[in-house]
């Protein structure tokens, strides 16, 4: 028994009408028809006494199209009550974020992020160590992650921007040890890294 039918049902109801309600719903007439036994065949009762000239209610339809109006009437005031508090962003929202993404990506759109919505806090986590979302209640976590890396099935993820990679080495250190042509030549070369997270891997 879908709301479809139940709304044929109560405009039937209140036209006294098959072909009168079809109309008024813009469909055909037997697809009322059908919907219409649909809901008493769903129900095991005849909702309306039917003759050649005139289609009145069954004393089972008087007893059953008020309740079935209320019942519709506050799905209705639910679906208005859901959408109206969807409308409205509101409580604690907590970011955790790589530092350097936080202060060069994410600082910079808080301001205009709460400017939009000021019943919002933000509480944000600046941290290079890998946070536990869970463990400390993290909503969201902007992270450096290697694709298909993310194989939490607790997690959902997507790539918001492209991170470039930048490798710096004096020229005198150049001019000393030679200029490396391929990621697997820095095995032969001496580094300062800076592991962020856990994804740091040996080339």
């Amino acid at each position: 028994m879908n709301l479809e039918d139940l709304q044929v049902v109560l405009k039937v109801a209140e036209l006294r009408s098959i072909t009168a309600a079809a109309t008024h719903l813009d469909m055909s007439t037997p697809r009322a028809s059908t919907a219409l036994k649909r809901v008493e065949k769903a129900l095991g009762v005849e909702l309306f006494i039917r003759t050649t000239r005139r289609l009145c209610l069954s004393s089972a339809g008087e007893r059953y199209i008020p309740k079935c109006e209320q019942a519709l009437l506050k799905l209705d005031q639910a679906r208005q009550e859901i959408g109206s508090e969807l409308a409205i962003v509101d409580g604690e929202l907590r970011i955790a974020a790589a530092s350097d993404v936080g202060r060069n990506l994410v600082r910079p759109w808080l301001n205009e992020f709460m400017e939009i919505h000021p019943e919002v806090s933000v509480r944000l986590n600046l941290s290079d160590s890998n946070v536990d979302l869970f463990r400390d209640s993290i909503d969201i976590a902007i992270r450096y992650v290697r694709p298909g890396s993310l194989n939490d099935a607790n997690l959902y993820g997507f790539k918001i921007c492209k991170v470039p990679s930048l490798l710096c080495a004096s020229p005198d250190y150049l001019d000393t040890h030679g200029i490396p042509l391929h990621p697997r030549d820095l095995t032969a070369h001496n580094g300062l890294l800076h592991e962020l997270y856990d994804i740091t891997n040996d080339v």
